[in-house]
């Protein structure tokens, strides 16, 4: 009973590429060339139809027949799920939103975005706040761990031809916890949340070029302690390393998270902020530099540290008007990411013993490529998706940038809405191919929506990018939709 049905048909339109907010922040269900669409059929059975029972059932299939995509078939979900008291497990692909953000005005999370194609995976979490009564109901934690495989390796064959960076066959692994501080039930409006979200790519088969026209392969720990390496990242071999700059296990990344509410009849206000890692020094802005001298080195010698500048962050502020028409939602978000811990080296020699990890190089990894899949970034599509590059490499070619994002949305009438996005960037590329001279990109959307009776919608959206980030881009999106619902 209660299974929601979509039937969806979207067509766009455009000069050159694309426009960016036509294009991102869509689960990658989303194309780039001029003239592409799809027609779509959803049915899902949420786990919200069992919320009056200790346990539930949820189960769903979302496939798209496209035009002009990298796929002739786009399976976008396919999962079942079940939930026990507050606990769900998950098994499949299935859009997760983003946590501690508004989904629908923000630029995107840094780690665990909306701009990709779900991967298949394995789920257990605690998708919803739950109390912890003993603390006298001042705390509520929600968070998750999953794994699963990456899906796109037709599409990094057809895009490299096998003749730049690849991998097969590639695992994933994330998990987050988020902490809120505050009581609803004694009704006061302030709380604050905390978050901490980790990604490991790990595992599969890697390819890359060995400077004589060949490809080198790589072969990656598949076992059981791969699992538990990516879980917990303080060990394992990169067989790329040997043993002397032993690292994590796969490609670590993530974020620390931070966002401060207040929740008033009338207005509702959070500021947040992202703070983004690539690794353990970037983590916790803090890394070892005691190594000693001569024969030692690499030997641990003093109790002595280096403190990382703190600059790379996303800063956001979104504001809620309850009973707004016009004007519903408002949020600003200011993006930098072009310290990456220093443009110095990456380890320690024997004839250079301070230890400075720099260049972190963002969403990019020496042996796998990076956070995307089928080739668009996985968390913040302002870090220039590998999809746009025209030399058939699989790398973000800007992730050093700084940005500032306006978002706003409104609903006029009872039938009627709308947003408009626009979005600043300045960008230097990366450390390894800087650009000449800074580049720039603005980038907007408007889009309304019209609600017509019988579960029809109309939506149409009108974007433009300018600068030499993007390119010239201008384009238009229509999307017909027919919801609703039926039992079987």
């Amino acid at each position: 009973e209660g299974i929601r049905y979509r039937v969806e048909i979207q067509g766009s339109f455009s000069k050159d590429k694309t426009p960016l907010w036509l294009n991102a922040n869509k689960h990658g269900l989303s194309s780039l060339d001029e003239t592409n669409g799809y027609v779509r059929a959803t049915a899902i059975r949420p786990l919200l139809n069992d919320s009056s029972r200790r346990w539930g059932v949820g189960y769903g299939l979302d496939v798209a027949a496209p035009l002009h995509y990298t796929s002739n078939v786009v399976v976008q979900q396919a999962f079942v799920e079940g939930r026990w008291l507050h606990g769900t497990l998950t098994i499949g692909a299935k859009e997760e939103p983003m946590e501690l953000k508004n989904n629908r005005l923000s630029s995107g999370s840094q780690t665990l975005g909306i701009n990709a194609r779900p991967v298949p995976q394995v789920r257990l979490a605690l998708p919803r706040y739950w109390t912890i009564p003993a603390l006298g109901r001042w705390l509520q934690v929600k968070g998750h761990i999953a794994y699963g495989m990456m899906t796109d390796d037709s599409w990094q064959h057809s895009f490299t031809n096998k003749q730049s960076k690849y991998a097969d066959h590639v695992l994933y692994h994330s998990k987050a916890g988020y902490l809120k501080i505050g009581s609803e039930d004694r009704f006061i409006p302030w709380s604050l949340e905390l978050g901490l979200e980790q990604a490991t790519l790990f595992g599969g088969t890697a390819y890359v070029p060995d400077g004589s026209g060949g490809m080198r392969v790589i072969e990656n720990d598949k076992g059981i302690s791969s699992f538990w390496h990516a879980f917990v990242p303080a060990g394992g071999d990169k067989p790329s390393e040997g043993t002397v700059y032993r690292n994590k296990e796969g490609n670590v990344l993530g974020s620390w998270l931070v966002r401060f509410n207040y929740d008033g009849e009338r207005v509702a206000w959070h500021l947040y902020a992202d703070k983004y890692y690539e690794d353990l020094s970037s983590m916790f802005q803090l890394d070892y530099d005691g190594y000693g001298e001569g024969d030692e080195w690499n030997t641990k010698k003093k109790t002595r540290f280096f403190l990382y500048d703190f600059k790379d962050w996303m800063l956001g502020a979104e504001l809620n008007l309850k009973y707004g028409t016009w004007l519903r939602s408002v949020v600003f978000e200011y993006l930098y990411t072009k310290y990456q811990s220093g443009p110095v080296y990456h380890d320690h020699t024997v004839g250079r013993n301070d230890h400075l990890g720099g260049r972190d190089d963002f969403y990019n990894h020496y042996i796998y490529t990076g956070w995307q899949h089928w080739g668009q970034a996985i968390g913040n599509p302002l870090y220039r998706s590998p999809i746009y590059n025209e030399d058939g490499s699989i790398a973000f070619t800007d992730n050093r940038f700084m940005a500032f994002h306006l978002g706003f949305d409104g609903q006029p009438t009872p039938r009627l809405d709308y947003r408009v996005l626009a979005t600043y960037q300045e960008g230097l590329g990366t450390y390894v191919t800087p650009y000449t001279k800074k580049h720039h990109n603005v980038s907007f959307l408007v889009e309304a929506g019209y609600q017509m009776p019988k579960g029809w919608q109309v939506r149409g959206g009108y974007g433009m990018d300018f600068g030499h980030i993007l390119g010239s881009n201008a384009g238009f999106q229509l999307t017909v939709s027919k919801s609703g619902v039926f039992n079987l």
